[in-house]
């Protein structure tokens, strides 16, 4: 067995073994406090008998290795330490709360909610501290462990910057090695030897397709960003019909109950959730007309599904007449437009609540891709043409580009992210996207503004010189 094929088992193995630690102490925890609670309360002594304990023992696992797994709360080495303790802690949140009503279930009497609710609260916040105290060392003894995997970039006429988007993350990868696809296919499988995994980074489609074999029959990990197609035919059907593979990509879109079920949940979610945050609306309102005595909401026109524009509504974040020209300025990374109360609400996200009205009036949906400024629409479609595919779904609050990149993420990146959720939609995704949502408010890149560079590809007004933020004419010419 070769040295990195026995790191890579030693990583499963070593995740393993945190997660069923993990698994262990807040099922253990769980059960003495429903032990405890059963003993006191349970004067019949039923409860205590060895089938109704060790029912209660395997919903609680049960549901805790459901939620983590789905949420990420086992992810040790995989994920950054803020997103995975933010997965922990509401999938314990998630778990406690369920158990409260399991555990009256299990009781037969309701009347004892109250204690079940103190008990599990308290039961929550102390799981929470644990593990997260535990995880912080888990990750920490990990990256001591396992350095980052050593990759190979292997590029093309034009290097592009995925590389430096993986150096991002120091403790997973570091790109040590770089060599163009021109070196030929010799050159390239000897570079491969001192490296773990290879990255690569905008090769033609027959040289991408000869490094992949060759990465196949090396058993080298291998990382490529997709094209258009290539995520549309992720989602494709496999149909075992004739004597030769067949995919299937069927392209309909959501079904009839799909979307009956979606806007069901999207009004009646925005309508639960208006009436909640209804005291946090008054805070912010309060402390925007105080800090400047400008108006609290700002509106702006949007797109959303079918190309068709409406009047998307936020809290004010910046100053009044922050595009007093009339022209589109992305916020920047350090933008003196933003107010004082701009910086929490933005960082927080709390600035796009009003749009909870903009879901109720069906303009938008909960989940969906972000709608586009008008103008920014026409733009992005001239230098994209697919970029007209996320119009096939209602604009959302949140998404999965939102969840999974950033505010500064350029428009073709934002297109497949996009494209991934739209031909794999189900209420299911739906619902991960929201606990993602929670998580990212943890993640301080998620918020980065538009560098310089960008800010002024997008406001560039000469119309032979538009270009979408981040990409150059080769890489949209090579889009799919």
């Amino acid at each position: 067995m070769d040295t990195g094929k026995k790191k890579m088992e030693g990583k499963y193995l070593y995740r393993n073994v945190c997660s069923i630690l993990i698994t262990f102490l807040c099922t253990f925890s769980f059960y003495v406090v429903w032990y405890d609670f059963v003993e006191d309360n349970n004067q019949t002594g039923h409860l205590l008998g060895r089938g109704n304990l060790i029912m209660a023992f395997a919903i609680y696992m049960g549901l805790l290795i459901f939620l983590f797994h789905n949420l990420g709360g086992f992810a040790i080495g995989v994920d950054r330490i803020s997103k995975i303790m933010a997965s922990q802690v509401i999938s314990l949140f998630l778990l406690d709360l369920l158990e409260t009503f399991i555990s009256c279930a299990i009781t037969g009497n309701f009347r004892f909610w109250h204690l079940f609710a103190i008990r599990y609260l308290l039961l929550f916040l102390g799981q929470s501290f644990v593990i997260c105290f535990l995880t912080y060392f888990l990750v920490a003894i990990y990256r001591r462990k396992f350095p980052p995997l050593q990759v190979l970039e292997i590029y093309g006429e034009h290097k592009k910057h995925s590389y430096c988007k993986m150096d991002d993350r120091p403790d997973k990868y570091h790109v040590s090695g770089h060599v163009s696809y021109l070196e030929g296919n010799e050159k390239i499988i000897q570079r491969m030897q001192n490296y773990d995994a290879v990255l690569i980074n905008d090769v033609p489609d027959e040289i991408q397709g000869s490094i992949l074999k060759i990465c196949f029959d090396l058993n080298k990990r291998v990382y490529f960003t997709p094209r258009i197609s290539d995520i549309m035919i992720k989602s494709s059907d496999n149909l075992n019909l004739f004597d030769t593979p067949l995919y299937l990509l069927r392209n309909k879109g959501m079904s009839f109950g799909q979307r009956f079920f979606k806007r069901l949940l999207d009004l009646v979610l925005s309508a639960i959730a208006l009436v909640i945050l209804s005291p946090l609306f008054l805070v912010v309102a309060i402390c925007i007309k105080v800090e400047d005595g400008g108006p609290v909401f700002y509106k702006q026109e949007r797109c959303t599904i079918g190309m068709k524009k409406f009047w998307i509504y936020k809290f004010r974040s910046m100053i009044v007449d922050a595009e007093k020209d009339g022209k589109s300025h992305p916020a920047g990374e350090k933008d003196d437009r933003i107010t004082k109360v701009g910086r929490v609400i933005r960082a927080t996200r709390i600035d796009e609540l009003p749009q909870l009205i903009n879901i109720i009036k069906g303009d938008m949906s909960i989940i969906g891709p972000r709608p586009e400024r008008v103008e920014h629409v026409q733009k992005y479609i001239d230098e994209i043409p697919e970029f007209k595919y996320r119009y096939k779904v209602k604009g959302g609050l949140s998404g999965y580009a939102q969840v999974y990149g950033k505010y500064n993420t350029s428009a073709l990146d934002k297109l497949k992210l996009d494209l991934i959720y739209i031909t794999n939609y189900s209420l299911v995704l739906d619902v991960q996207i929201v606990f993602e949502t929670f998580k990212i408010i943890f993640q301080k890149e998620s918020t980065e503004g538009f560098s310089e560079e960008q800010q002024e590809a997008i406001m560039d007004d000469d119309p032979d010189d538009e270009k979408v933020p981040g990409f150059s004419d080769h890489d949209l010419s090579r889009k799919d």
